[in-house]
């Protein structure tokens, strides 16, 4: 897919992280109902593959990507889940190659100068900056916009609903993931409806 068009589902990606299986689906629903179609679920719980197909079978509306991509390993396994694109925290040429071999199209993390020169030779003008707010935030992506003006950002990281709006109001910024979309508190209590709030919440996030 073509990860320019994410944005257009919404301005915030959630950074999902999946502990039990069977919460997947009705998250996915959760969110879906309140607005939010793109779903990043991170690499991050034994479960997370599961989730992915799960998600991506039940959920049809949903757009469903893998994030917390390190290996080579990683781009194979997100692909036969069901993921159709995929987030990295980092760049490195191999697991480009490899999502580009599983035809995955990949959002790669970079927070130096060096690193979106790195992607950028390896075709990537759309990037994760992680750990946003840890390595300038706002001011980081003012910096950037200058030698690179044909780069756009998905800032991850920190990101807070306060902060969002003044991220998604710089021009080089296309949308923000964000993690409190689901918080531990909500998933354990199945509160579906608190997910959905939220979830519509985050939908509405316009620039500042």
């Amino acid at each position: 897919m073509d990860l320019l068009k994410l944005p257009a589902y919404g301005p915030i990606i959630p950074v999902i992280v999946v502990e039990q299986l069977e919460h997947a689906v009705p998250l996915a629903q959760a969110l879906v109902a309140g607005g939010v179609r793109v779903l990043e679920v991170t690499l991050r719980s034994a479960v997370a593959l599961q989730a992915i197909e799960a998600m991506a079978r039940a959920v049809p509306e949903a757009v469903v990507g893998a994030g917390t991509l390190r290996t080579v390993a990683d781009a194979r396994a997100a692909k036969d889940a069901g993921a159709v694109f995929a987030v990295s925290p980092g760049f490195t040429p191999e697991l480009s190659a490899a999502c580009r071999a599983a035809e995955l199209a990949l959002l790669p993390g970079v927070s130096t100068a060096s690193e979106v020169m790195q992607a950028n030779d390896h075709g990537h003008h759309f990037l994760k900056l992680f750990p946003a707010t840890a390595v300038g935030g706002i001011a980081m992506l003012k910096g950037l916009s200058g030698p690179f003006p044909d780069v756009s950002f998905c800032p991850t990281g920190g990101i807070t609903p306060e902060t969002a709006p003044q991220f998604l109001a710089l021009p080089n910024v296309k949308v923000c993931g964000g993690s409190w979309l689901c918080p531990k508190e909500l998933l354990a209590r199945g509160d579906w409806a608190g997910i959905t709030r939220l979830a519509q919440e985050a939908s509405q996030l316009r620039a500042a």
